[in-house]
């Protein structure tokens, strides 16, 4: 019996022309891995035209495969995730030089990074910050902290960039990088619980002793004044950094401009729920619900 081909998405199908390397099933697997376990950029991304939708899921594809090996690592050991990074950053590498991947989406991705000129210095640069997530389970101060974010975020952000056309201005630069962290302080304070589980801290420890918290009110889940303290003052800071990029977002080309302003105000949100929690990242998972979603698609589109 025949086993049908799958269905391929119009806008899967809208890249192949441009792509030496991948196949539409390729930007279907990135597609799945973006809708799948980046709900909020997904929602977001359906914004972007249809041509520039399998881009974006490349680039979600790309960072999310390593991403996956180094905080979900099942039965793998730190050797055996250290060589597969090794790995896919050779296979990277080569791809960016003309060798076709055998990762599907390291296919897409090095047909998108090529097609729009992604410096090769920002992949690799978040390479470097998933093969820290293996080696370094602690950062001292928030500088430390950015050295990592730079890598795991930042260089996230600049992808975008070039994959959507942006003229890389130093202020769109410094938007997209402060973006990127902005996010990412955001993941981390939604995670604490999680992240202490896969034994790491990104709180820096210079902060948790300057407010009188230790690792050991982490591991118990300890919602103490203290705990409150310092998470309002992280809190404060990633909204800060929110702030930084609004101009810049709003100079964004057109159609750019309503997707990455949705995903700015959704991941946002997820600051405001923590509030809402009590700070109790422990037991209660910071999300945005549907109807605030709607609300705010809603409210993005009519400005």
């Amino acid at each position: 019996m025949e086993v049908p081909a799958p269905k391929m998405s119009p806008e899967c199908l809208l890249v192949l022309d441009s792509s030496p390397f991948a196949e539409a099933d390729d930007y279907r697997v990135c597609r799945d891995l973006h809708r799948q376990f980046g709900t909020t950029y997904y929602y977001a991304s359906q914004l972007f035209p249809t041509r520039m939708k399998p881009k974006v899921h490349a680039v979600y594809g790309f960072v999310r495969v390593p991403d996956e090996w180094v905080d979900n690592p099942g039965a793998m050991s730190t050797v055996e995730q250290l060589e597969k990074l090794t790995r896919y950053r050779d296979e990277l590498v080569k791809g960016l030089d003309g060798k076709r991947p055998t990762e599907p989406v390291l296919r897409a991705f090095c047909d998108v990074a090529r097609e729009t000129k992604i410096p090769i210095e920002e992949p690799l640069c978040f390479l470097d910050a998933m093969e820290m997530d293996v080696r370094v389970t602690r950062y001292e101060t928030f500088a430390d902290l950015l050295g990592y974010t730079r890598g795991s975020a930042a260089a996230v952000g600049m992808m975008m960039c070039h994959v959507l056309g942006v003229n890389l201005t130093d202020e769109m630069s410094t938007a997209a990088k402060n973006l990127g962290d902005a996010m990412q302080l955001t993941n981390f304070l939604r995670d604490v619980g999680e992240d202490f589980q896969r034994g790491r801290i990104y709180l820096p420890r210079q902060e948790m002793t300057e407010f009188g918290v230790s690792d050991a009110d982490i591991a118990n889940g300890k919602v103490t004044p203290a705990w409150r303290d310092l998470m309002a003052f992280e809190v404060d800071r990633a909204r800060q950094l929110y702030a930084t990029t609004d101009v810049a977002i709003r100079k964004l080309p057109v159609y750019a401009r309503r997707p990455v302003n949705l995903a700015r105000i959704l991941y946002s949100q997820i600051l405001d729920q923590i509030e809402v929690n009590d700070y109790d990242v422990f037991r209660q998972r910071a999300r945005t619900t549907k109807t605030q979603k709607v609300r705010s698609l809603a409210k993005v589109i009519l400005t």
